[in-house]
């Protein structure tokens, strides 16, 4: 229900925003110029101005605009809001916002409402060991950086799914409206139920221009805006006053307008009444027109400011060095009237923080934006799932199909605190995941057709053919205090790297906050892999993100490689019962061998790296050591070792596997890291390694270049050679097949007798043979096909 006041009660409220607006905005300005006299109770000099001078002014007056009327929504219906902003450099305005809230002064006691807090609020901005130009994780209420544009509207979208009290406000800026993850997110309630979901309040702010030219939805006039965000599903109010009391009366009114159109939508769809279909509901959305740098010097230099792209960063570049530049930065300061504003003591006046929400309704202190409320899953044991192995290689299993069931199973457990989701772009059912739908649907808002399947309103898989918009949902789902997984084709992973790299950098210094909670790591599968595109090609192939999570700060980010279906099973388990991490975990889709049983499995992941004796000959005193990482590396090593076992039956070989990948650095480079005992007790001190990877091998080498003699590492990996080709002619293109690698072993082991050369001879043969017979017949050898893992007893 809107809350109704007469005429005299609006105008005096009216006047108390205007009031927070004009604080909002005096201290927005300060943060960028001032270190004293920040309450301008002298006549304002160059040393009074910080001797760096960085950040933006142009968003900063619509962000405060939008704040303070969102804190009068708050107040008079008693509503919990996240606020989510978009428009990059916008930390200003928000740290103005908070401390005239006083949650700023929460989390950090100097920044009291007083003289001296307000001091340190303008000192800390851009300073060293401060508050930077970007939101970050060390801003109360916050779960978005801002600086890396594109992606609030899917963080926002990620927070309200199955938090059905909240109404996320998103404020868009119109240069980050230009991008592609942003274009697609529009399409965000398409897949968010209303009935048990929260509600994404999109404000469009439009101030003309981006950092040096005109924005295209700027340009657009009202009726081009409004057939825009009506064919993607939403009704537009579109605010554009005509002066500052304009303003304050079209921005009320269009809050009211959009509180009062959420309200309805969830209440006919919660009701279950007649004509509730979600896709006949169409959403709000605010947009605001105000002109960039609003507030700020109208001109300089008689070139004008206010308005025009010269407002984005620092409209007065240069106070300290400039008089005339000092005297209009003094002008524009004082335009807004401190002593109006704060009192002696340079306390916010009454008027001021009138319209400010109290308690934990103030939007500093929502708890979702800091991880809070966070409910561990409840996970089956993996072993109800796990294959029945046997001999090694003697079962074959397809392992995310077997994830499939486990996750169904999770699903299933978790159902009553609906905090779990797999956020996947059109893919669950080719990535071999489709069990999940014993468990949950497809969420989907639009008309159904009966030949769709597995969709329904309420479906917990989360599927948009846009890496951003799933990638964006689970970041602004777990950061909101939920747990999830991004499942993808490998190949297209790295479409998200900066985003990854985003959200890696919020989690270094998030961990360092002691006031945030421990968030649900972000899980993200890769499947459908470079070494097993068969069809697809060499678009297709390319294992290039592990490289992006290589280089991030060790605390956060894990990498893992199980070589079969019930490790991948023990990982994933794992990898859901953490938090504050990035975990990588690449697993294949097709048909494989299975090698280890539930106890092997959950040995050799607790390991990250260890011997599998069955593999090896000779394993307390090995000449040479074959190792892998990952599902095809693996297969190839096995079999490169019975080749090995055939034609060179003396040579002692030990068969290693790599499942965490960071076990390879030093403890001192990654916390995985073995410790020098248990990497010698692998790898030997001085025998050569030949060593099968799943990507890159410069990867393998930058990861042990802190052991001692590293160079005795031979690395075998993808070096971008594919085409749409068999699998084993993948390996064979990337000089990593069983034949590379066993032909490296005898090289490498310095044996250089006939029978040594015989056998390099023969490897060279079955290669030549293997080219004719893929190109003769189009699949790979029989010798291949039905290559099956025999014990050396029974050869």
């Amino acid at each position: 229900m809107i809350r109704v006041l007469s005429k005299e009660s609006k105008d005096n409220r009216l006047a108390q925003i205007n009031s927070y607006w004009r604080a909002a905005n005096y201290l927005g300005a300060i943060q960028l110029y001032l270190q004293d006299n920040v309450l301008l109770e002298k006549p304002l000099a160059p040393q009074h101005i910080k001797p760096r001078l960085v950040g933006h002014w142009g968003t900063q007056p619509g962000l405060n605009l939008i704040y303070a009327h969102l804190n009068r929504l708050i107040q008079d219906n008693d509503v919990e809001v996240m606020l989510v902003v978009g428009p990059g450099h916008g930390a200003p305005a928000i740290l103005a916002n908070l401390f005239l809230e006083g949650s700023l002064g929460k989390f950090y006691p100097a920044l009291s409402l007083n003289r001296q807090g307000i001091g340190e609020l303008a000192r800390r901005f851009s300073w060293p060991g401060g508050f930077p130009s970007h939101l970050g994780p060390m801003v109360p209420g916050t779960m978005h950086e801002g600086g890396e544009l594109g992606y609030c509207l899917s963080h926002a979208f990620g927070a309200a799914l199955d938090n059905p009290d909240l109404i996320v406000a998103c404020i868009v800026g119109d240069g980050e409206a230009e991008t592609g993850p942003l274009a697609a997110s529009w399409h965000s309630p398409k897949f968010l139920d209303p009935a048990t979901c929260g509600a994404v309040l999109p404000i469009l702010h439009l101030n003309g221009y981006k950092l040096s030219g005109p924005s295209i939805f700027a340009r657009m006039s009202g009726l081009e805006l409004n057939q825009f965000f009506r064919g993607l599903g939403y009704e537009i109010r579109v605010v554009s006053p005509a002066s500052t009391r304009d303003a304050h009366v079209q921005l009320w009114a269009a809050m009211d307008w959009a509180y009062a159109h959420i309200r309805s939508v969830q209440t006919i769809v919660r009701s279950g009444r007649a004509g509730s279909e979600p896709w006949n509901q169409l959403r709000p959305i605010i947009v605001l027109r105000t002109p960039k740098g609003w507030t700020g010097p109208a001109t300089l230099d008689g070139k004008p400011i206010e308005g025009t792209f010269h407002a984005h960063q620092l409209p007065i570049a240069d106070p300290a060095s400039n008089p005339a530049h000092l005297r209009a930065l003094e002008s524009w300061l004082r335009s807004y009237e401190p002593k109006e504003l704060f009192d002696a003591e340079g306390r916010p006046k009454h008027d001021v923080v009138a319209i400010c929400p109290t308690g934990e309704k103030r939007i500093g202190f929502n708890n979702r934006a800091i991880g809070g409320g966070r409910i561990p899953l409840r996970l089956p044991e993996y072993e109800k799932h796990a294959i029945s192995v046997g001999l090694p290689g003697s079962q074959q299993a397809e392992p995310t199909y077997v994830l499939g069931e486990y996750l169904a199973d999770v699903f299933s457990l978790n159902e009553q605190q609906k905090n779990f989701r797999l956020f996947c772009p059109d893919e669950t059912s080719s990535n071999h995941l489709q069990q999940v739908y014993a468990a949950t649907d497809r969420a989907f808002e639009c008309p159904l057709l009966a030949t769709d399947e597995f969709m329904s309103r309420n479906g917990r898989v989360m599927e948009i053919l846009s890496e951003h918009t799933c990638e964006g949902w689970l970041e602004g789902y777990v950061l909101s205090g939920r747990h999830g997984i991004f499942a993808c084709y490998e190949a297209f992973s790295t479409i998200v790297d900066s985003m990854v790299t985003q959200h890696a950098k919020w989690l270094k210094v998030a961990r360092e906050i002691s006031w945030r909670c421990d968030v649900a790591s972000l899980n993200v599968l890769l499947t459908s892999h470079a070494w097993r595109q068969d069809h697809n090609g060499y678009s297709h192939q390319g294992p290039g993100f592990i490289d992006t999570l290589v280089s991030k700060k060790s605390s956060v980010v894990r990498v893992y490689l199980p070589p079969d279906a019930n490790s991948l099973l023990r990982t994933m388990q794992h990898c859901l019962e953490s938090c504050n991490y990035i975990n990588l975990i690449i697993a294949s889709k097709n048909l494989t061998p299975q090698w280890l049983d539930a106890q092997a499995a959950r040995e050799n992941c607790k390991s990250g790296a260890s011997v599998w004796n069955w593999a090896s000959n000779n394993a307390g005193d090995p000449e040479v050591i074959m190792a892998a990482a990952g599902d095809a590396p693996t297969l190839e090593t096995l079999a490169a070792i019975t080749l090995l076992w055939k034609y060179l039956p003396r040579l002692r070989v030990r068969m290693v596997n790599v499942i965490d990948l960071f076990s390879l650095a030093t403890h001192e480079d990654h916390p995985h890291g073995l410790d020098a005992d248990k990497f010698a007790n692998l790898f030997t001190v001085d025998k050569p390694v030949i060593f099968a990877f799943h990507g890159y091998p410069r990867i393998v080498h930058e990861l042990i270049h802190h052991r001692p003699d590293p160079q005795r590492f031979h690395v075998r990996g993808y070096i971008e050679e594919g085409t749409t080709t068999t699998p084993f002619d993948m390996t064979v293109l990337n000089n990593m097949s069983r034949f590379h690698l066993a032909a490296e072993a005898i090289r490498r082991s310095g044996l250089t007798d006939d029978q040594a050369q015989q056998a390099l001879i023969i490897l060279d043969d079955r290669l030549a043979r293997h080219r004719l017979y893929i190109h003769e017949h189009g699949v790979d050898m029989p010798e291949i096909l039905q290559w099956q893992w025999q014990p050396k007893s029974q050869r």
